[in-house]
């Protein structure tokens, strides 16, 4: 099977941490949160991973050298400008593609900044039980950017702290469109950046340049693709973006809550 990890990112929320090294290198428990994701990823079983990289790129090339790339296949997307996540992905969409004997099999799209333990399996399970172009992985908690998914599980919508009305998958915010998408009580949820793809989404990525994959998934929504949810509320999670996040997890794995 194989991953993406989102690696590319500035870390600007890390400072200090990430003044002379990009966020995957930041350390908690004494490794690296590249490690941890692909050790994660690993035992999982993905053979196979690509990381999108910009920020002290060679940094982190050099440090998958040293580390004899963890035992895997790991291949590098080098994003001169940086290309947000659906960009980053479009971007290498070309590991995913270049068999075509595994066109079937998903793969799992994995920021680096968090840790968990949510069931892979699980979830990979629930995305080909029901037939999902992707399936993204939520709990209830409080955030300032919620996605919102109706009574059969699909994504209509999101809202966030910076915007005055929810945006749906139907063109515009009114009733009329809420109603449509199902997005008229829609249940808010909490996204942790952990992503089951169908591959087929990859040719259905329109959109040009640096974009969000969720806005291609609210426009892939609207039009009746299966973009779903997978509950993770039993499970540890935690985002790495802010040192004190960062402390918190390394308190968290000295106390067993967590095991990496």
């Amino acid at each position: 099977m194989k991953a993406m990890i989102l690696a590319a990112g500035l870390g600007t929320r890390l400072r200090p941490l990430t003044d002379n090294r990009p966020k995957a290198l930041v350390e908690v428990g004494g490794r690296t949160l590249l490690e941890i994701t692909l050790t994660r990823l690993r035992a999982f079983g993905v053979s196979e991973a690509i990381v999108n990289v910009h920020h002290f790129a060679p940094m982190v090339i050099e440090y998958l050298q040293s580390q004899q790339k963890f035992g895997m296949r790991i291949e590098i997307s080098r994003e001169e400008v940086l290309l947000d996540t659906g960009g980053g992905l479009k971007k290498a969409a070309w590991f995913f593609l270049e068999d075509a004997a595994s066109a079937d099999v998903p793969f799992i799209l994995h920021n680096v900044d968090v840790i968990s333990t949510i069931d892979l399996a699980a979830m990979l399970r629930w995305h080909n039980e029901h037939g999902a172009l992707a399936t993204l992985a939520v709990q209830d908690r409080p955030t300032s950017r919620y996605l919102l998914f109706n009574d059969r599980d699909q994504l209509c919508g999101r809202h966030s702290s910076k915007e005055a009305k929810a945006r749906t998958t139907q063109d515009g915010n009114d009733a009329e469109a809420a109603q449509i998408s199902g997005c008229l009580q829609p249940k808010a949820l909490a996204f942790s950046g952990i992503h089951v793809i169908s591959r087929r989404f990859l040719a259905m990525m329109t959109e040009q340049g640096a974009f969000s994959i969720i806005d291609a998934y609210l426009r892939l929504a609207g039009q009746g693709e299966r973009i779903l949810r997978f509950r993770a509320d039993d499970f540890y999670w935690r985002d790495l973006g802010k040192p004190e996040n960062v402390a918190q997890a390394a308190e968290d794995i000295e106390r067993k809550l967590v095991q990496i």
